[in-house]
């Protein structure tokens, strides 16, 4: 079979290499479709902190499959996805069930070797039937799940007014999650193009926040001055980390899912002052995994749109050249398998 590796920082290469066979317990799975998300985009331009070489990136998919046991619920044919964040089930986090942030976690593509292959095994406990959802819309469920576990994180209830600060595929995701909740939902982002693309998912307002002082001036015009009830920071950056603390009113909720390796001089009173909720989230965990599957299913979500580009898999180092260099006027990259 054909796998697609990262060799080095900008270089990728088609490889053979036999195709795996499923252990105890293990399926079988033939790739459709693999999304290309922010960590295997760092990784291809060597900026990811804990990226090695070569590298088969890729854990946003859908497949197909091919093999499994019986009694494990799955069948040959079926479309599926799966949970790619593998945890040590020992730390101290797996002991108290939180898996999505072992100490020790290896996600797919990233910590360990990824999808981007024609075939994979996978634990059968790890994969979740599709319930006839297209394989196209079953690779978007992942990076879905990151943003429903973040809005989670952030207890948004009816009535409540959230800022999501980046207009990506992660950041509107957490709106449409976030109206899903009850809440009125603003989207903040620099890009023109990506605000229209948040409020065609639903957003009841954007922020372009192309100035100095422009974020400010608007969170007091929508919110009366009282700033906003819960802020979900989906960037990854030190100013957009300041801007969420500065955003979030007396009292308020803020959510960290972005990364980043770089650091902020922060005057971290602020946080006292306010009696700020201050969350992380990370992964996401096997009931957000059913949950979106279902809502997507039953209709509650259409997120189709939010795919911009296909590509073969034979073409995925013009695919990871094409987002970086042009990544601000595309959403979601599948490769086709």
């Amino acid at each position: 079979m054909k796998t697609i590796t990262i060799t080095n920082p900008f270089e990728i290469a088609l490889r053979e290499q036999d195709r795996p066979v499923p252990g105890k317990g293990a399926a079988l799975l033939k790739m459709r479709y693999g999304g290309i998300c922010g960590t295997d985009l760092n990784i291809y331009r060597g900026t990811f902190a804990f990226a090695s070489y070569p590298r088969i990136p890729g854990h946003e998919f859908s497949a197909e499959i091919v093999e499994a046991e019986p009694g494990t619920g799955l069948e040959p044919g079926m479309a599926v996805t799966a949970n790619p964040y593998f945890n040590c089930g020992t730390c101290y986090s797996c002991q108290r069930g939180f898996v999505n942030c072992c100490t020790s976690n290896q996600t797919l593509g990233a910590q360990r070797d990824g999808i981007f292959s024609e075939y994979i095994t996978l634990p059968a406990e790890r994969i979740y039937d599709g319930r006839g959802l297209s394989a196209k819309t079953l690779a978007l469920i992942e990076p879905f799940c990151i943003s429903y576990h973040g809005v989670q994180r952030a207890s948004v209830q009816p009535g409540d007014t959230v800022l999501v600060i980046g207009a990506g595929p992660i950041g509107i995701f957490a709106a449409m999650a976030a109206k899903h909740r009850g809440a009125s939902v603003y989207v903040c982002d620099i890009s023109e193009d990506r605000l229209a693309m948040a409020s065609s998912f639903g957003a009841d307002g954007v922020i372009l926040n192309d100035s100095p002082g422009a974020l400010e001036q608007q969170t007091a015009e929508i919110t009366g001055g009282r700033g906003f009830d819960a802020v979900i920071e989906a960037v990854g950056m030190p100013g957009t980390f300041q801007n969420s603390i500065d955003a979030a009113a007396f009292r308020g909720r803020v959510v960290l899912i972005g990364i980043s390796k770089q650091s902020l001089d922060f005057k971290f009173s602020v946080i006292q002052q306010k009696e700020l909720d201050v969350y992380g989230s990370r992964n996401a965990v096997r009931k957000d995994f059913l949950e979106l599957i279902d809502l997507v299913s039953k209709g509650v979500f259409s997120i189709d749109r939010m795919i911009t580009d296909v590509y073969k898999a034979s073409d995925a180092a013009k695919a990871f050249s094409d987002l970086h260099e042009e990544g601000g006027s595309k959403m979601k990259v599948l490769l086709e398998f």
